[in-house]
């Protein structure tokens, strides 16, 4: 009888850490954020959903960065970390360099229900450029070999849209680094033109540089725009636990709700904006197989060449 006793207290004790679940072998959670905007911006618009998800989860969280895409898909193959905000081509890269070893499960929604966006090319307005047709010859900079509309979009747009190869078809080809960096370069004059991405004509790379003041209002203007494209997804390893990934998700999908504020700045939400993001929706690998196949067919494009 007093064995029995013991064993109960025992369990009793144990019950506890038990119930913690995933959060005994994870107690720090990363999070990898991409390089679109300088690391200073975006350390200061993640830090809200950094706080909100530590409360809410219990456990330390983390927020990682690298200087370019691949650093963070890097990461998330060699289990660095363990959940990515990726867009839509960087999706597909570490789909493909873990084999299909990720899981998406949240991608922005605006306000009027749409979860899409669009590849652009710009230009100084007074440059004299007008148009792609006016770009012949001239320095067009990419944003990034893992960027969805600062590359594998536009890219691929070009020859089957426009007609053109853009190595043989402008001067000079390059990737700026970043979406900031393509269009501080148009800017500066360093390039004619730069692929970016905005998602209307209030709410971009290069109207958000301007409302924090990196560069002149009136100087950069739009001179072409992709067909719509899917937002990127929220992603996790899929070697965490289901109930892991399921948790860390609907917390991230009630961040809206419970920290509006934190929300807005995460966001970018601008007063200006017709159609801000309004909070997340779910999604499966299904929305996004079409961005691997156009990354083969991109890769299989320049091998060729």
């Amino acid at each position: 009888m007093r064995f029995l006793t013991t064993t109960a207290l025992a369990a009793l004790i144990a019950a506890p850490a038990l119930a913690e679940g995933w959060k005994d072998d994870y107690q720090i959670i990363k999070f990898g954020i991409l390089s679109g905007e300088n690391e200073k911006d975006r350390l200061m618009r993640n830090e809200p959903l950094r706080v909100y998800l530590q409360d809410t989860l219990g456990v330390e969280v983390e927020i990682f960065t690298a200087g370019n895409y691949d650093g963070v898909i890097q990461a998330m193959a060699a289990d660095q970390i363990e959940v990515a905000r990726f867009g839509s081509s960087s999706y597909a890269a570490v789909y493909t360099a873990t084999d299909g070893g990720v899981v998406p499960t949240l991608t922005a929604i605006r306000q009027d229900g749409t979860t899409g966006y669009y590849s652009i090319v710009v230009s100084r307005c007074d440059s004299g450029i007008d148009s792609l047709a006016d770009a012949r010859g001239k320095v067009h900079a990419f944003a990034d070999p893992d960027s969805t509309s600062g590359y594998a979009v536009p890219y691929y747009n070009m020859i089957t849209r426009e007609g053109f190869k853009p190595e043989e078809y402008f001067g000079t080809v390059t990737f700026g680094g970043s979406h900031e960096a393509d269009v501080q370069g148009v800017y500066q004059g360093t390039f004619d033109t730069a692929s970016t991405y905005q998602n209307n004509d209030a709410d971009g790379i290069y109207q958000r540089m301007e409302a924090k003041g990196m560069i002149d209002a009136g100087v950069i203007c739009k001179i072409w725009e992709s067909p719509e494209i899917t937002s990127g997804p929220w992603t996790f390893r899929n070697n965490l636990p289901p109930e892991m990934i399921e948790e860390v998700t609907a917390a991230i999908e009630s961040f809206p709700t419970d920290d509006p504020e934190g929300y807005a700045l995460y966001s970018s939400f601008s007063a200006d904006d017709p159609n801000p993001e309004a909070g997340f929706t779910r999604v499966d690998h299904d929305r996004y197989q079409w961005i691997v196949d156009m990354r083969a067919w991109i890769k299989k494009q320049r091998r060729g060449s």
